[in-house]
């Protein structure tokens, strides 16, 4: 499914053994946030909970999408499952850093080895 969150952001899910593979594509910020927060609550409401976030197209991502991740991923523990994050692009991975939020998820470089962490 590609959901098209207007010039900032594109949002495709697939399923592959259980867990939702959403590719999230372009800038993550305050005017793709409502969209992207719809998205994951709908998927972290459901158990088990098993997202994975891949991130290889995303260019920028602001404090706003930070906290729809850190919920999401909060949300998804609690019913049985995680948020974990994929192939994140070189300025959005130190921004991961500065915020020590690459302590908190586990952040993967590659799909497959994102999809192995769920089994």
């Amino acid at each position: 499914m590609l959901i098209d969150c207007g010039v900032t952001m594109d949002i495709k899910q697939r399923t592959v053994d259980g867990v939702v593979i959403v590719d999230l594509d372009g800038r993550l910020d305050s005017l793709s946030v409502p969209t992207m927060s719809q998205i994951f609550d709908e998927l972290s409401s459901k158990a088990p909970a098993k997202i994975l976030a891949q991130m290889q197209n995303v260019s920028f991502i602001d404090s706003t999408a930070l906290a729809v991740l850190v919920k999401t991923m909060k949300r998804c523990r609690q019913h049985q499952g995680d948020l974990v994050i994929s192939n994140l692009a070189r300025p959005v991975k130190v921004i991961f850093e500065l915020t020590r939020l690459d302590k908190a998820f586990n952040l993967y470089d590659t799909e497959e080895q994102a999809l192995k962490a769920f089994k």
